[in-house]
Parts: C-alpha cells; sequence; structure tokens
C-alpha cells in the first residue's frame, strides 16, 4: 500500500497539481456566479448538490454537500479506476469545494457586480455557466481528475443495465431536471439548465478531444507508392501502408492510413485524385493523437 502511494505522488506532478488547481477553481466559478445565484442546475452529483443545497438549512451549503456526495463515490470507484486517479479527482473535488465556499461564504461575490446581464438574463448565465463550468470539468478530465463522480457511477452501473456511459450520465442529468421541476414547481429552471448541460458537455469535448479534430483519410488505391510519394513530399507527414485486395476486382490494391487536419483535406484530396482519379477516400474524425514517445510513457 505504501509504495502504490508513494508511485501516486511520483506521478502526480507539480504542472499536473497546478492544472487541476486551476480546473477546480475554474469549475467553482462557473456554478458560483453564474448559475447557483439565479437557481439553475448543473449536471450530475454538482447539479444534486446544488438542489440539495437549496432544500437544507444555511449551515448545509454547497461546498460541504459537494464533497459528502462525491468522495464516497470516488472512493467507491477506487478498486476499478484505481488510486492514481482517485486521488487525483479528490483532490479536483476539494480544490472545487474549497473555491466554492470561498467565493459564496468569505467574500462572498455578488454575482450582479461580476456579470450584470447574468442577474436578469437566464440565457446568459445557462450559457456562460455551461461553458465556465465545462472548461473546469474538461480541463479535470484532460489532465488525469475528475469533478463529477456521476461518471464513476456511469462506469459501475451503465454496464450491468445495458447503456453506454453517455446514455447513463444524461438519463441522470434528465431525471435530476426533471426532480427539481417538481421540487421547485416551475420547469422554467430546468429547461434552462438544460442548456447549461449542452453548453457545458460541448465544451468538455472541446478540451478532451480537441478544439480542432484531427481527420483520419483510409486511401484504397492500385497507386499506392505514387500516391505516397505526392502525399509525403507536399505535407511530410507520417504515412501507414497496409497491403489489400479488392473483393470484387481481385486485385492488389494498397490502403494507405493519412491523418491531416480539416484545413488540408482538400489539399490532400486534390493529390490523391491527381495520381489516382479512381482511389477510394473514406475520412473520419480522430479524438487524439499520442506521438510514439508518449505512448511509451
Amino acid at each position: 500500500m505504501i509504495r502504490k502511494i508513494k508511485e501516486m505522488i511520483d506521478r502526480f506532478n507539480i504542472v499536473q497539481f497546478i492544472l487541476l488547481t486551476v480546473a477546480g477553481i475554474i469549475n467553482a466559478i462557473g456554478v458560483t456566479i453564474f448559475m447557483s445565484p439565479v437557481k439553475l442546475y448543473d449536471s450530475g452529483i454538482s447539479g444534486t448538490a446544488m438542489l440539495i443545497s437549496q432544500l437544507t438549512p444555511s449551515w448545509c451549503n454547497l461546498s460541504m454537500i459537494l464533497l459528502v456526495l462525491n468522495v464516497p463515490i470516488f472512493l467507491l470507484g477506487l478498486k476499478r479506476e484505481g488510486l492514481s486517479f482517485t486521488m487525483r479527482a479528490i483532490y479536483t473535488v476539494l480544490i472545487y469545494s474549497l473555491s466554492a465556499w470561498i467565493i459564496t461564504e468569505v467574500l462572498p461575490v455578488d454575482v450582479r457586480i461580476v456579470s450584470p446581464l447574468a442577474g436578469r438574463d437566464l440565457f446568459l448565465c445557462a450559457i456562460f455557466g455551461g461553458v465556465i463550468s465545462g472548461c473546469g470539468s474538461g480541463m479535470a478530465i484532460r489532465f488525469g481528475g475528475a469533478m463529477d463522480g456521476v461518471d464513476i457511477l456511469a462506469v459501475m452501473f451503465s454496464k450491468k443495465l445495458g447503456i453506454s456511459i453517455g446514455t447513463f450520465v444524461m438519463i441522470y442529468s434528465v431525471i435530476l431536471y426533471i426532480i427539481c421541476g417538481i421540487v421547485i414547481g416551475s420547469w422554467i429552471l430546468p429547461l434552462y439548465s438544460i442548456v447549461t448541460y449542452a453548453a457545458a458537455l460541448k465544451t468538455v469535448d472541446f478540451f478532451v478531444e480537441g478544439f480542432d479534430r484531427a481527420k483520419a483519410a483510409f486511401i484504397i488505391t492500385e497507386k499506392g507508392d505514387a500516391v505516397c510519394r505526392a502525399l509525403s513530399l507536399a505535407f511530410e507527414n507520417g504515412i501507414t501502408v497496409v497491403d489489400a485486395k479488392g473483393y470484387y476486382s481481385d486485385s492488389e490494391k494498397s490502403l494507405i492510413y493519412f491523418v491531416v487536419n480539416r484545413f488540408q483535406i482538400g489539399k490532400m484530396k486534390n493529390i490523391v485524385h491527381k495520381v489516382d482519379p479512381m482511389a477510394y477516400i473514406s475520412i473520419n474524425e480522430v479524438a487524439d493523437i499520442i506521438p510514439a514517445d508518449a505512448a511509451g510513457t
């Protein structure tokens, strides 16, 4: 056990420490300044904590409820997710909770001072709250932590329920918003909260998968060497070639795997079809690219 803790501490480098700290602070800003003051609800465990904090005495604040709900869930998933991830996730939630406590209890910040329009415009609160909290959550995931225990619940129960992790999180959030609507006796805030959820989800995707996704081109051609030469000369990128065979034509072909950004797609198509007008090209999005040296570390 001691050896595992030492290994976890070694992996938890100072850069990661700083980035997870920033992620927790950013998430707290989005929730406490744009969402909580106008009673909009975040998704997942964070949204659950916001609802509970509105129904309980003032001493039972958002920061305390976040810790009470999230930390046991992360510990519950310790065996599946590992000690290193669990400690990073708990640390991120601690920073999130501490920052939320400072903003709401120590300062406290008046939302009308920080953003005059936000206090009167629910749509602005929903958009900016979702984007800012999504930045925090996305940074946390990108750098090895987590901001919300609902993802752990999704990993643990989605397979048993026969659904995907994303579907589990969505169902949880929809049920949460329905409960919020029933409890507060109005559907206006829960419906605006869905806007917040959509904005946050898209922002998380940007951080986790990149603002500009790369594109993977699968090129099937009978002129593999000539196509590879032309692509290499134009882009100076790595190229992977696999021998293939056409089923109907029974002819030898080359399957070329080539990664470009979205601005290079048109140029790549022109080069390939100039060399081989009959070449077949399939283009797919690439969520992330890990260099060979990074994969071995």
